[in-house]
Formats: structure tokens, C-alpha cells, sequence
């Protein structure tokens, strides 16, 4: 990855998918949609040019239980966690990994759900007054500059002809984080009570342990724990592998009980579009007259013409599999799921708050059908309290 762009492209997901030049230009017709349930969520945030979108969704998706566990209706006390704090943890624990393994491993600025998670319960949290993580003289994050001399420090101590390494580098390391990103807090006062970061997360009852991810694959047996092979998964932090029509029930009750969901997903198919919708359209079974978001959904185009006639693919266990194995099915891009809505014809769509700012129809909102959601997941997150109590033994919860 070495020209800027692909740097980019590459801290998002580690084997990029479709480019937005071969998605097949799809334009829908004008939904309407009625909400049947949601649970509170925080205000849209934007990723801008990083590819943190695994720590603003992880993030979005723990300030909804922090209100969800802690009872809170005021939606001016709700609370805005750092998404800087995890990605700086995440960024040098990384390159510890990376240095140990002399290089055989990915470094970008992609990463998954559970390693915010671990940072958390390591490390955890910071309001993001505290520390805002735009140290570099933008207002938005614009970070190909810092990934790229970040991936060349880590390079440069890996190659070192000494063997012996300094016990400098990862000063160095951390003095560039610092300098980008900002220092992590070691105290500070919110609503008048002094804090550290530990103590923040303890006070808003938020632990760690209490969550579980979920994914849906043949290579490993069915009710058993695997790391999902997956670059980004750095960590190789553990998912639960079920059916996938059982992954399906289980997303559904969640947001139907009123939890967020976490979700890790594919969002090169053409049916992810720019203008807040995932429809995992058949284009060939469809009649037709005719920065980071950018990347996945393509630039505003006119002359499309819309769908006379949307008809969606049937995912299926065996077509998730194929697809996983063949890489088009790559992980892209991490949301949250916090809601169902109805469309004009009474179909079932689920409610995702995205990372690109308060942009496309619904500001910052994605409606994506169950169907989208079955064919293109990598995986879910959730609090165990959300899974069938079933489900729980055989976890060992």
C-alpha cells in the first residue's frame, strides 16, 4: 500500500473489495419509512479521511449501553466517549504485536469491534472533551499522513540491523501518537467528580466482559469459538460461530428488545448506496430502465436511472460461505444497529448509524434489509444479556 490512496482505502479494510468504479450504478426509488422501534443512540459522528470506522461504531455502540445501563432519558446527558483514546491504545499495542512477529502481520488503521472492547478494559474511557484526537490542524480526522509514517517507524524498527532492539522505539512510537492524537488523560473532572480513565468506565457500570460477538461460517464447526480470519482482526479476538438463520433470530430480538448491535459488514455490493440505503439487490433479476464513503458507494452521479422493479438476492449459508473463502465478501466497514423501520409497502428495514458525517437522505442513517444484513456480515456484537439463554450455555456464559 504505497501510494496515499490506498493507504486510505487499506485502514478500513485489509483486502479492499469492489472499487467504487465497478460497482454497478444501481438508483433506487424514493422509501418512506416509519420507525417500529429504536433504541437511543448519540448524534452522527464522522471518520472524514480515517479508516477508525471499527472505533466510532464500537464507541457509538457503548454510549448506547452506557444510557441503556445507566437508566438516562436526557438526552443532553448522554455521553461522547474519545474514539482517539482507543484508536492511540490500539495503534502502539499493534505495533508491539507487529515488531514481535518481525512484520508478518498487517498495520493499518483498520481493526474490528473487539479490540475497542479490550482497550476498554485495559484502558478505559475518556470523554472526548478529553481528548479529541485533531492535534494535526484539521477539524475533521485526515489521517493518511500519520498512517503512513507510523507503518514506516514500525518498518524501520523491524528491519533494525543491530537485532537488538532500543528501549526507545516505542517512546518514539508513542511521541508520534501523542504528537497527532494527543496524550491520554490520566485525570480529569467530569460534572465536578475527578476521574481516571478506569474509574470513568467503572462509574457507568460499563463492563467489558459482558459482551459477545456472533458470526455465521461452515469452516468451523457450528457453537464454537475462532478467531474470524480476517486482517483486521488483529487481535484474533473470538467470535461464536452459529447458523446463520439463528444469527438472523438473534438480531432481531435483540433490536426488537430494545439493544444496539455492533456490526461488522461488507458494503461493496452496489445495493449500499450513498443515499442512506443496503438492499442486497439481484440487478440482473431487477427490471431497470436503464473520502471513506466515497470509496464504498462511489461519487453523486447523474443520469441513473431508478429500479422499476427491486428485487433482492436469497443469502444462504452455503452463499456467505462462498463468498468468505472467495473474498467478495471482505470486511469493510463497521456500523451500528440500533432500530427497525417499516417502508411504505410495510418491508422490514433495519435502522444503522453510519460514521460519514450527517450525510445522504436520512443524515447519517442507513436503512439495510434483513437480506443485506443476512448476506453481508461479518459479524455482531452484543451484550449477552440480548442472547437466548440457550445460546448462553452452550457459550459457557
Amino acid at each position: 500500500m504505497k501510494k496515499t490512496i490506498l493507504m486510505i482505502a487499506a485502514a478500513v479494510v485489509c483486502l479492499s473489495g469492489v472499487s467504487a468504479q465497478n460497482r454497478a450504478k444501481v438508483k433506487f426509488p424514493d422509501y418512506s419509512f416509519t420507525t417500529v422501534k429504536a433504541a437511543p443512540i448519540t448524534s452522527v459522528k464522522n471518520q472524514y479521511r480515517s479508516g477508525t470506522c471499527w472505533a466510532f461504531s464500537t464507541i457509538g455502540f457503548v454510549e448506547s449501553e452506557v444510557i441503556r445501563l445507566n437508566g438516562i432519558k436526557d438526552t443532553l446527558k448522554y455521553p461522547d466517549f474519545s474514539e482517539f483514546f482507543v484508536v492511540s491504545h490500539s495503534y502502539l499495542e499493534r505495533a508491539e504485536k507487529y515488531v514481535r512477529l518481525d512484520g508478518k502481520m498487517g498495520f493499518s488503521a483498520g481493526s474490528q469491534g473487539g479490540d475497542v472492547i479490550q482497550v476498554i478494559k485495559d484502558w478505559g474511557l475518556v470523554p472526548q472533551a478529553e481528548m479529541t484526537g485533531m492535534q494535526y490542524g484539521t477539524d475533521k480526522p485526515v489521517q493518511a499522513e500519520l498512517d503512513g509514517v507510523l507503518k514506516a517507524y514500525v518498518d524501520v524498527i523491524v528491519k533494525n540491523p543491530n537485532r537488538t532492539l532500543t528501549t526507545a522505539w516505542k517512546n518514539g512510537f508513542k511521541g508520534i501518537l501523542d504528537a497527532y492524537l494527543g496524550a491520554w488523560p490520566e485525570k480529569f473532572t467530569v460534572d465536578g467528580k475527578e476521574y481516571t480513565p478506569i474509574s470513568y468506565r467503572d462509574a457507568l457500570k460499563f463492563n467489558p466482559d459482558d459482551y459477545v460477538n456472533l458470526t455465521s461460517y461452515t469452516h468451523h464447526p457450528f457453537y464454537t469459538w475462532f478467531p474470524v480470519e480476517v486482517c483486521d482482526n488483529w487481535r484474533s479476538d473470538l467470535s461464536f460461530n452459529v447458523p446463520i438463520d439463528e444469527f438472523m433470530e438473534i438480531v432481531e430480538s435483540a433490536l426488537s428488545s430494545g439493544y444496539t448491535i455492533e456490526w461488522s459488514a461488507d458494503v461493496s455490493d452496489p445495493g449500499f448506496t450513498r443515499d442512506g440505503l443496503g438492499i442486497l439487490v439481484d440487478t440482473d433479476a431487477s427490471s431497470r430502465a436503464g473520502s471513506d464513503q466515497e470509496h464504498w458507494v462511489g461519487k453523486a452521479e447523474s443520469g441513473e436511472s431508478a429500479l422499476a422493479t427491486v428485487v433482492e438476492k436469497t443469502p444462504t449459508q452455503e452463499s456467505r460461505q462462498i463468498e468468505f473463502d472467495n473474498k467478495t465478501m471482505t470486511d469493510d466497514h463497521g456500523m451500528q444497529l440500533f432500530g427497525i423501520a417499516k417502508d411504505q409497502d410495510g418491508k422490514t428495514f433495519y435502522m444503522a448509524k453510519n460514521s460519514w458525517g450527517e450525510t445522504g437522505k436520512y443524515k447519517g442513517i442507513w436503512y439495510v434489509t434483513p437480506a443485506f444484513v443476512k448476506g453481508q456480515s461479518l459479524g455482531i456484537m452484543l451484550h449477552k444479556s440480548a442472547l437466548p439463554k440457550g445460546l448462553l450455555k452452550k457459550m459457557g456464559k
